[in-house]
């Protein structure tokens, strides 16, 4: 596969457009990389079983850096609860391994498109409708938090996504306000992301007719471009963040979710 300007463009719009979305909603910009990547490598050759979970294994990785950049922006306004970050992030550590070394390769990527359509959209959902926690629930112990980082971390290595179509109703659920909860989010991006990396490409070592320029199920062009692009726009996102009603926040964040789910359900049904 060769690297023509086109792709290169794309893939720039691409990172910029994400780098945004995740300081905005922290969302780690994963929910729209992967129905994009799955597009473009589908678009050269690359088999759609293996475009899917080369997308959810590269829209993983730009993580890494897209969630340095807009925590940082976050932190400055003194939005992240690290002791909830402190609290997840074993958690999230032990599940994505289970998730990228394990069952990620034994699920079809046709498997993976669908449970990615149902599983956002259902978050989605539970965002739109912005139901109102208890007024005396409160964040949960030790073993509360380190179950419900096991879930986000297990379910974000399955959709390539940073934790926040899950990390961010788990914190509003439990009474943490709707923009601390999106820039913990962000921050949480970091652990989910390292431990589902190196599951992805030591899983994918194995793997036969991977496009030129992979490490295991990641594509370095995309994971390149992608990231050096959305580390711009990130810190631009996190302070939008910031000036947005918490209603027109979860609206914005659901309807992304919305259309992207659609796209993935016509991949994995056709």
């Amino acid at each position: 596969m060769t690297l023509e300007p086109l792709l290169i463009i794309e893939l720039v719009l691409l990172g910029l457009s994400t780098g945004f979305l995740a300081g905005l909603l922290g969302i780690g910009g994963g929910m729209m990389m992967v129905p994009f990547i799955t597009l473009i490598l589908s678009g050269r050759a690359v088999g759609p079983d293996l475009a899917v979970k080369m997308a959810i294994a590269t829209s993983m990785a730009t993580i890494i850096f897209t969630s340095i950049s807009s925590v940082r922006a976050h932190h400055k306004r003194g939005a992240v609860r690290w002791e909830l970050v402190k609290g997840l992030a074993p958690g999230i550590i032990l599940g994505g391994f289970i998730a990228s070394l394990g069952v990620f390769s034994l699920l079809k990527g046709s498997s993976l498109a669908l449970f990615f359509a149902v599983f956002v959209s259902f978050s989605a959902t539970q965002m739109f409708l912005d139901k109102k926690p208890a007024p005396t629930r409160q964040v949960p112990g030790t073993a509360g938090l380190m179950g419900a980082g096991s879930v986000i971390g297990f379910l974000s290595g399955l959709v390539g996504a940073g934790g926040g179509f899950i990390s961010v109703p788990f914190m509003t659920w439990c009474n943490v306000a709707i923009h601390n909860a999106v820039a913990t989010s962000a921050a949480l991006g970091l652990p989910i992301a390292l431990a589902n990396v190196v599951g992805y490409v030591v899983a994918g070592q194995s793997v036969q007719h991977l496009p030129s320029y992979s490490f295991g199920y990641i594509w370095l062009p995309a994971l390149l471009v992608i990231a050096s692009c959305s580390v711009l726009t990130a810190p631009l996102g996190a302070r939008a963040a910031h000036k947005l009603p918490v209603k027109q926040l979860k609206r914005v964040f659901a309807s992304i979710l919305y259309v992207l789910a659609a796209y993935m359900l016509y991949k994995a049904l056709a």
